[in-house]
């Protein structure tokens, strides 16, 4: 198992040393927890994929820890870019730029773009400062599965894959990054996530959706199947359309369950209807359902505005593979 150290000056240090020789390093950030590597070290990046096991054409995000840090990474910062940058670094939103040579093909999975955001998480930009270097960093965890807003989330799904694991805390966010494309013909969304939309468009204007599943991504997290446990996700507009139910269901509750159903087990993810706090609960929700050998999970609908959209862009994700990971039989119609 690697070392899971609680983040303090001395372990950041050591996590940065381990970054400048080529190591990979699991840290928090306001998100999820990111695994981190060198960007501009192919071979270290090449560890984050392998420990993953993620798909090559799947390209990564490189984190900074200021906006300096663009400087010979990118072509050009378009102004609707630097107006972005202005209201939302350090913060969960990603913008992707046209590249410059300096960044290896295998972070951008050849693509002629690169993923950059500055995270707003103490850890994340000490490590990044001390590191000296622009970290490539995905979820911590394999690829595919619930994302991790947990130090212990990383070290139960990766274990020994990794070289350390810094303990910040849980995450306050807890859906990864928005990521944007802006250029000449607009601003796209590639990727929902912890900026809503609204927030967005209030400082640029009209952005169109481009989020949907592909084939091959030109942004994290756009595979059909991501963000899912092993036991079966399905959703439902609320829990009485659940069912038929055995007593070995769970439910992931909006706003709560006060019904006589036989759920196994039923987490909520914010009585008040706050999608904030949702989004926050999401991972951990789906992480402690999935702990329980459960044979399904139903989730019920969220509002789909603000963070709303990025929860159900999780579901909808969560849902989609069509095999049990566990015993790799079909899903339950």
């Amino acid at each position: 198992m690697a070392p899971l150290l609680k983040a303090d000056a001395a372990s950041i240090e050591r996590a940065a040393l381990i970054i400048r020789s080529g190591g990979i390093v699991a840290f928090p950030t306001e998100t999820v927890y990111g695994l981190g590597a060198d960007a501009l070290n192919s071979a270290a990046c090449a560890r984050v994929f392998e420990a993953k096991n993620r798909p090559s054409f799947d390209p990564l995000i490189v984190h900074l820890a200021d906006r300096g840090g663009l400087e010979g990474l990118v072509k050009s910062i378009p102004p609707p870019a630097r107006a972005l940058m202005d209201r939302f670094w350090p913060g969960p939103l990603t913008l992707v730029f046209d590249k410059s040579e300096l960044v290896p093909d295998i972070v951008t999975a050849g693509l002629p773009t690169v993923a950059v955001r500055m995270p707003a998480h103490p850890v994340a930009i000490e490590l990044i400062a001390r590191s000296g270097r622009p970290i490539a960093a995905p979820s911590a965890n394999p690829f595919g599965y619930i994302s991790p807003t947990r130090a212990d989330h990383v070290a139960s799904q990766l274990g020994d894959a990794v070289d350390l694991i810094l303990d910040g805390g849980e995450c306050a966010v807890g859906l990864e990054s928005t990521i944007l494309r802006i250029d000449d013909d607009g601003a796209f969304l590639l990727r929902p996530g912890g900026l809503a939309l609204e927030e967005i468009e209030a400082v640029i204007g009209r952005v169109a959706d481009a989020s949907g599943p592909r084939a091959r991504p030109n942004a994290p997290g756009q595979t059909a199947s991501h963000y899912s446990p092993s036991t079966p996700v399905r959703i439902v507009k609320s829990a009485a359309d659940a069912g038929p139910l055995t007593g070995n269901e769970g439910l992931l509750s909006f706003r709560g369950f006060s019904g006589e159903a036989p759920f196994a087990a039923v987490e909520t993810l914010s009585p008040a209807g706050d999608l904030r706090e949702a989004a926050a609960r999401l991972f951990s929700c789906m992480h402690r359902l999935d702990s329980l050998g459960l044979g399904l999970i139903y989730a019920e609908k969220v509002p789909q505005e603000g963070l709303g959209r990025a929860i159900m862009d999780r579901l909808r994700r969560a849902e989609s593979p069509s095999v049990d990971r566990r015993e790799g039989r079909p899903f339950p119609d």
